[in-house]
Order: structure tokens, then sequence, then C-alpha cells
């Protein structure tokens, strides 16, 4: 993947895994240090769909979605922004042309709904992984979210606390990439 420029405007996220918990990382954005939850199972170079990793590289951030029942006006960001309603979907499904993208639901294949009750996606930022185009099984539905309080393993996403989520995107814009990287 291309080096995307650096200016002194542009926030560049990194996750360094734990070396000792797989499922736990700090995020850095200059010199700010944020801890974070990673996939359950730790990161790889080889993500596949269902393994509950974090996939290791450099990728763009796409745009944010929210949702407008939790934020009464959009959360400040460069990034696009997108509210997102319960009909709102990811299509986890290799098998559809739909796989990695979003979706309506109700939808027939397996899909994620991003308006849960566990409220963890009431603020995402989509990670650009797998996306140009889609490759199937290769992962899907990789962002950045909202951490449970436990900061337990994600299958594949990296996960924060709210407050440090709505601190991170107000610097974020279309040049912001995310780097993960190995343990």
């Amino acid at each position: 993947m291309p080096e995307t420029p650096n200016s002194p405007e542009t926030a560049h996220l990194i996750v360094v895994p734990d070396a000792t918990v797989p499922h736990r990382g700090t995020l850095i954005v200059g010199a700010q240090r944020y801890p974070c939850a990673i996939g359950k199972a730790g990161v790889t170079a080889e993500k596949r769909e269902g393994d509950h990793k974090s996939p290791i590289g450099r990728y763009p951030l796409r745009r944010v979605f929210y949702r407008p029942d939790v934020f009464k006006t959009p959360p400040s960001t460069a990034l696009p922004i997108q509210a997102i309603g319960p009909n709102d979907g990811w299509c986890d499904d290799p098998a559809l042309p739909d796989y990695n993208r979003p979706v309506a639901l109700p939808f027939a294949g397996s899909h994620e709904k991003l308006w849960r009750d566990d409220r963890v996606y009431d603020l995402v930022i989509e990670i650009g992984y797998n996306d140009d185009p889609p490759v199937p099984g290769r992962g899907s539905a990789i962002f950045l979210h909202i951490a449970r309080p436990d900061f337990s393993g994600t299958e594949g996403c990296v996960a924060l606390p709210l407050d440090d989520v709505l601190e991170i995107i107000r610097d974020l814009d279309s040049n912001s990439t995310i780097a993960i990287l190995a343990s």
C-alpha cells in the first residue's frame, strides 16, 4: 500500500499489540497513548474471515458512522460522516458480491448489524481493509469502534473507550491512516 503523505493536520494511528495479552494493545496518535482491544486471537499478516485476528498493515480510514439517537449532532471530524439506522448492516458473507460492503437489512446473506444493542457500534470508523476491491474470505467489517467495558477482544477490529474515540476522530481526515503492527 502506498504511504500516505504526512502533514501536521493529518493524524496517523499506530496500534502496538501487547506482547503478553493477545487481545490488548496500545493505540498511539502523536504523543498520546490509548489502551485498546484488538482481535481475540491477536494479529496476523494473513487475515481470514472469522479468525478473530486484527490484520497487520497500514490502512486508510474511510468514514465515520454514528447513531443519531445517541449523538444529537454528528461528532466532530474531517472524515466523511454518516448517520446509521436500524436497517444498516455490513455483509460478511464471502460468497456474495456485497462482501465487505454496507448493506440494507433485512439481508439474506451473513451480515453484521451496525445498529447494535451492545452499543459498541454507536460510533464506528471504517478501516479501509480488504475493500479495494474486496477479496472473498480475506476478512470484512474491520472497524475502529467503542470497546466493551472489560476490553474483551474483538472479531478483528480495534476498540477504545467512547471518550477516546471522540477525541481521536477530531483530528482525522481523508489522509489519515491506521497501522496495525506485528506483535
